[in-house]
């Protein structure tokens, strides 16, 4: 479970240990520690007058699906635009944190990974080869393929954060912990970027969901989180896709072409509007096909033969594909306007993205690089959006019975998120909302 104290001084850890919890994790980001505990034990925990609530610690799932073979050639960059930018903008002194299983240290994305962060121990580095294929389209330099494999941002830093075992599997404590390992260290690497390619098991509200409690809390410290929406297309969204603040991004299906006029959203992409009223995906971006990077003797790479696509690259097809493209399309517009907020970044790849007749599952369309680094407005998304119920803090639950207009702004204990976590200088009060 996952555990939110009233208070960073409630002393619940020391209850939860003696219950007979173990496996205690660090969440203070979010005041908050995960913990494995008996449903007795639970129960008598939860009546502990410190204890503001309890989420389930479920697993959490990579967002990448099928794929056709035979494909050989990537048309993703032109499909973006990104070939149309000066070769200059490569994403340069940008650091993108890759919150999944690893990532390797192939020579497309050799001395430029500065930091290896292993949350979950329970496999090998990069075991799975997920997060190498997301940290190739990121950043990868085309080095292994003469360029014919090149990411979006090659110049861009990869700070690896790995969150899942050898056979992908993880919790969302362990992507909260990866979360807060990024707070702490934002300064050191440079970290403007987030991709999380990954998504809850089980649908919840934001104002529930430790997960998007976390990635608003990047948000606010001025880093910008991009999530995939998901590979099921029923309507629902999962955490933290659901969030209203942070760019959840669906996949576009090319068709192996540049071309715009066959291309049409991914039928696999998550789409809906969330339980909060929230519609999603922000945009979309190709995530059909897409080849990138390769761990030779990863789980994928084993299990998938087929999708390999020689010795160094592998081909897979996913929103994990789509938020990775985004999140590279985030670095060098970070390059090219470093004092852009989250805010003014997500409105400006909104408002300058291709629009998709007909289809409303594209969110504001398909993502257009050139158009939003060549624009000038620094106008915010986001604007009257309500924040997490997680950051407001007290012995009252976070779910629909809290009363907004009873929030003051001297009235809120900012216990559980600490001063030393948000940034409130980065905080747009123009962009959040507090009342009803």
């Amino acid at each position: 479970m996952i555990v939110q104290k009233t208070s960073k001084q409630a002393n619940v850890e020391s209850l939860a240990l003696h219950l007979g919890g173990k496996n205690l994790l660090d969440l203070s980001m979010i005041n908050a520690f995960g913990i494995e505990l008996t449903g007795a034990a639970l129960r008598e925990l939860a009546a502990h007058p410190g204890v503001r609530w309890i989420s389930p610690d479920g697993p959490v799932e990579k967002s990448s699906a099928s794929v056709s073979v035979g494909e050989t050639t990537n048309t993703y960059l032109q499909t973006i635009k990104q070939n149309l930018l000066p070769s200059t903008l490569n994403g340069s002194g940008i650091g993108v944190a890759v919150i999944d299983s690893g990532v390797s240290p192939t020579r497309d994305l050799a001395n430029r990974i500065p930091k290896y962060v292993d949350i979950n121990i329970d496999g090998p580095a990069c075991a799975y080869g997920h997060g190498t294929h997301v940290a190739g389209i990121i950043g990868g330099n085309g080095a292994m393929s003469q360029g014919q494999y090149r990411g979006v941002a090659p110049a861009v830093k990869i700070i690896d954060i790995k969150v899942s075992d050898c056979y992908g599997g993880g919790r969302v404590s362990h992507v909260v912990a990866g979360m807060q390992w990024v707070l702490n260290n934002k300064a050191t690497y440079n970290i403007r970027v987030v991709n999380i390619s990954l998504n809850q098991t089980v649908a919840e509200s934001y104002h529930t969901s430790p997960l998007a409690a976390a990635a608003e809390i990047l948000w606010f410290n001025k880093i910008v989180v991009v999530v995939s929406a998901g590979n099921i297309a029923d309507g629902n969204l999962y955490p933290p896709a659901n969030d209203p603040f942070v760019i959840t991004v669906g996949a576009l299906n090319e068709w192996g072409t540049a071309a715009p006029n066959d291309d049409f959203v991914a039928l696999f992409s998550g789409f809906g509007k969330t339980s909060d009223g929230v519609s999603k995906p922000d945009l979309v971006a190709p995530g059909v096909n897409i080849i990138s990077t390769r761990k030779g003797d990863s789980y994928l790479s084993l299990n998938y033969p087929a999708h390999i696509v020689n010795a160094n690259y592998f081909r897979m097809s996913g929103t994990s594909m789509a938020a990775a493209v985004v999140s590279g399309a985030v670095a060098l517009l970070l390059q090219d306007e470093p004092n852009l907020t989250p805010d003014q970044v997500k409105y400006r790849l909104k408002s300058t993205a291709r629009v998709m007749p007909s289809q409303a599952r594209a969110g504001a369309g398909v993502l257009n690089i050139q158009a939003a680094v060549n624009a000038t407005s620094t106008a915010s998304a986001n604007t009257g959006t309500r924040v997490s119920n997680q950051l407001n803090t007290g012995s009252q639950g976070i779910g629909s019975n809290v009363s907004w207009n009873s929030v003051s702004w001297n009235s809120v204990s900012w216990n559980s998120v600490s001063w030393n976590s948000v940034s409130w200088n980065s905080v747009s009060w123009n962009s959040t909302f507090w009342g009803d």
